[in-house]
Parts: structure tokens; C-alpha cells; sequence
């Protein structure tokens, strides 16, 4: 009896071979699930899959770690070369897009092995789709109006520069309604940049760094107080925070007034704040600008308030202002 139920079970087996991934597919897949095997390439791929835009610039994927350039390059090749990304050069930087055939698939990928906590809440994304609806009615009319005012430029140019500046910081600062009046305030300088000549009176100096949210706001802050007008200075970040870090903006509060640092807000780097300035300074991104003829370029290893005690965030801003100084006398 033991030899006939063996004998069965040998008959009724399923033959497994034949509902097996075929072997071309299997390697497909498997070349894929390899690509990313990485944890920054998967922060690579999520930060492409959930851009506004629908594409992310290398500038804004190369300070999601602390890496250099040419890993940053790698890692993005190896995505692309598994058939996941396509790539766009436009100017100076590369632009990565999701290829609309796999589009579902990384869904359903970060969807299904995000960890729940960082999940949004159905509630949460309803509410945020109609803020962003009712803000973008808004950023709409704002677009009109700069329009209306700046007669002197392109109407199509100030349009897309208030679309633009408003995706920029709505990737990264809090949906408030300060948007708005922030969207407003990033676009005209943009529209001045891009409005600004070389052979301008007046010297420009762009602070860059990851965040924006402490070394070149601070660096910004002192040049313009130090210069009294005879030296422009605005700053950026790779990758900007949400809000200018807390322990800075105090420092703000005591180098300019308090209505200015309480008005300080992160701002992402763009080419045409890059073209404008005379000098450019990177503090810890130095990978991420591009580099435009004629422009002068400074590489300051300086501190992260953020990471550091009151007294540290103390000693970095002195460290800055002299060398804010140094390069005030170099500029006039």
C-alpha cells in the first residue's frame, strides 16, 4: 500500500518547470531587482517617481547623500541601464524621467515596500491635492500679474519662471499660506538674474550650500550687512530644507533686521542664479553647480550649523565673517 500511495504521488506531481519564469525573463527581472539592491539608487528612483514635474535635474538628486559626483553619476547609470530611467541633457545639467512603460511597475514597488509610517494617509493626500488645487488658482493669478508688471520681458518668460519657481519650493518647504508670497518673491529675483548683465555696477555673490538652511543663509546675511550695498549676495541649496534651521535664524535676527530673518526662506539652486553672479561659493555641495564661463568659483569648507551646539553654530558664523570679509576686499 506504501508503494502504491508513493507511486501516486509521483504521478500526480505538478510539473514545476512548466509554470516557472522562462529563463530570458528571469535574468530581466533579476538584472532589475540587482539595480536596485542599493538603498541610495531606491532614493534615487523614489525621488524621480514622486517629482511634480515629472522628472528630477542631477542637481537635484546629487545631495540626497553625502557622495561625490561621479558615484552620483554612477548610480544613475546603473538605474538607466537597467531600462528603469531615460535621460535628457538640456544646458548644463541631465534630466531623468521614469520610462512610461515601467512607470506602473515602480509604483507598485514603492508603494508595496515603503515602510507604512511614511505612507500618507488617504485623508492627508485628499487634503493636500485640494491645498495644492486651491494654491495653484492662486499661483495662476500671480503669474498674470507679474506678467502685467514686467512689460519690458517676455510674457511667456514670466509665466513659466512664477510655474516654475512655485514647483521648486513646493518639493521641499511646507504648504502654507505663505506660499504664495514666497513663490512671488523667488520669481522676481529669478526674473533679476535673468535680467542681470556682466557688466552690472554692482558685484553678485551666490552662497550655495545642501539646505539652505544655515551656512549660506548665514554667508548671504553677512556680505550684504558688511558691504552696505557696494556687493549683492543671495544664497541657495542643492537640496533645500523646509525652513531655515531655528539656531540660524536667530544669528539672522542679530545681523539684520528681524523682519528679514523671519522672511529668510530656502530657495533651490537654478542655472540662471548661477549665471548671474560674479563669484559663486559652495559650502559642502560643490559637485552640484554648474559651471558657466566667466564666473568665478570659491569652495568654502565650512561648518553645519545644523549639526552643531549654540557655541559651535556661534564659532561657524565667525568663521564665515571672516571670510566674507577677506572676499568683500577682493570684490571692491
Amino acid at each position: 500500500m506504501t508503494t502504491l500511495n508513493a507511486a501516486l504521488e509521483v504521478d500526480n506531481c505538478t510539473p514545476t518547470a512548466e509554470h516557472a519564469m522562462g529563463v530570458d525573463a528571469a535574468a530581466s527581472v533579476a538584472n532589475t531587482l540587482k539595480a536596485l539592491a542599493e538603498p541610495l539608487r531606491l532614493r534615487m528612483l523614489s525621488a524621480i517617481a514622486t517629482d511634480p514635474r515629472g522628472e528630477s535635474c542631477v542637481c537635484d538628486l546629487a545631495e540626497l547623500a553625502n557622495v561625490s559626483q561621479p558615484t552620483v553619476s554612477h548610480h544613475l547609470k546603473v538605474l538607466k541601464d537597467s531600462g528603469l530611467l531615460a535621460s535628457e541633457r538640456r544646458g548644463t545639467w541631465v534630466w531623468y524621467r521614469i520610462l512610461p512603460s515601467r512607470k506602473n511597475a515602480v509604483t507598485a514597488l514603492l508603494e508595496s515596500f515603503a515602510p507604512a509610517t511614511l505612507l500618507e494617509s488617504e485623508e492627508d493626500a485628499e487634503a493636500r491635492a485640494e491645498a495644492l488645487r486651491t494654491m495653484d488658482a492662486r499661483v495662476t493669478r500671480l503669474a498674470d500679474e507679474l506678467a502685467n508688471e514686467l512689460t519690458d520681458m517676455s510674457r511667456d518668460l514670466v509665466v513659466a519662471i512664477v510655474r516654475e519657481s512655485y514647483a521648486g519650493l513646493v518639493r521641499s518647504a511646507k504648504l502654507t499660506q505663505h506660499m504664495v508670497p514666497l513663490t512671488e518673491r523667488f520669481a522676481r529675483q529669478r526674473l533679476a538674474d535673468l535680467a542681470r548683465t556682466r557688466e552690472s555696477a554692482v558685484p553678485q555673490v551666490l552662497f550655495v550650500c545642501v539646505a539652505n538652511a544655515g551656512r549660506s543663509q548665514l554667508a548671504a546675511a553677512l556680505l550684504n550687512k558688511l558691504s552696505a550695498g557696494t556687493v549683492i549676495a543671495r544664497s541657495a541649496g542643492s537640496t533645500p530644507a523646509a525652513d531655515v534651521h531655528p539656531s540660524v535664524r536667530k544669528l539672522l535676527a542679530e545681523i539684520e533686521a528681524p523682519e528679514l530673518a523671519d522672511a529668510a526662506f530656502p530657495k533651490p539652486l537654478t542655472d540662471d542664479a548661477v549665471r548671474a553672479a560674479d563669484v559663486v561659493i559652495t559650502m559642502g555641495c560643490g559637485d552640484v553647480c554648474p559651471i558657466i564661463s566667466g564666473v568665478r568659483y570659491e569652495d568654502w569648507a565650512v561648518g553645519d550649523p545644523a549639526l552643531a551646539s549654540e557655541a559651535g553654530t556661534a564659532a561657524i558664523r565667525d568663521d564665515i565673517a571672516t571670510r566674507v570679509q577677506t572676499l568683500l576686499t577682493s570684490l571692491t
